[in-house]
């Protein structure tokens, strides 16, 4: 008895999300009709009812991002296209298509100079995330055990020397995947992006409507949140600025 109840619930639950996805398929495609129709904002709310079925994918923001851009709508469309890009970050039109939304921006901020190992690390990590480093930890670890085992039962010298210098090649990478799994956690965990949502904000050295008036952020422009206060939030910019602005006028990544 108990087992025909499970396996009627599994029944269930298999044919509910079937229903749904097959539900957000067809809202999909009628988000895609309305846009190469040109109906823009038509296409958002099909596709903005799938995220709120929580229902998530790089092809639904990448699309979002698009029908934004076509509307002029540089800060939801860059937003969307980085969301993308964080459930894809080798899509190549993600990247593309975020870069001309990030022209359209009206600030330019210029990154901080970094020192050489700086710069040689994020190219270096930026290869996988912390995930595919950790995978890559693991694949080396294996590598490195079955080579170290061919290496003990090896009979011939010129192999022993060959398979040990291998296994020492390996366990370089694995060392250097471990570190880079680590760091990019760390940096992973730090990074709290948000992109302004509202035409023009002015960023002040306080948390208060009172506060000095530091300079103006506009739409599109990607921060890091530092700290919050309220209905206030502390924001750094790639320059090194930084000042406290209202959450409201901003959406985080």
């Amino acid at each position: 008895m108990m087992r025909m109840i499970v396996h009627i619930l599994c029944l269930f639950l298999f044919l509910t999300g079937s229903i749904a996805f097959a539900q957000d398929q067809s809202k999909f495609e009628a988000g895609k009709e309305a846009y190469k129709n040109e109906n823009f904002q038509q296409a958002i709310d099909h596709w903005k009812t799938i995220l709120d079925s929580g229902e998530h994918s790089a092809a639904l923001y990448f699309n979002l991002g698009n029908a934004h851009y076509k509307l002029n709508n540089i800060g939801p469309s860059i937003y969307y296209y980085e969301k993308a890009r964080q459930m894809d970050p080798f899509d190549a039109d993600i990247k593309n298509n975020l870069a001309f939304a990030e022209n359209a921006r009206i600030d330019v901020i210029e990154p901080l100079p970094q020192t050489v190992f700086r710069t040689w690390y994020k190219n270096v990590s930026g290869v996988f995330d912390y995930n595919g480093w950790a995978i890559n930890a693991i694949v080396f670890s294996f590598l490195f055990v079955l080579l170290f085992l061919l290496y003990y039962y090896a009979t011939s010298e010129r192999r022993k020397r060959l398979l040990f210098a291998v296994s020492m090649a390996i366990m370089f990478f694995l060392i250097v995947s471990i570190v880079l799994a680590f760091l990019t956690y760390s940096d992973h965990q730090k990074d709290n992006p948000a992109i302004i949502f509202t035409e023009e904000v002015e960023v002040r050295d306080a948390p208060s409507v009172g506060g000095e008036v530091n300079f103006l952020l506009h739409e599109g422009t990607k921060v890091q949140l530092l700290e919050r206060d309220s209905d206030w939030v502390r924001v750094r910019l790639e320059d090194g600025k930084d000042g406290w602005m209202p959450i409201a006028d901003l959406k985080e990544l």
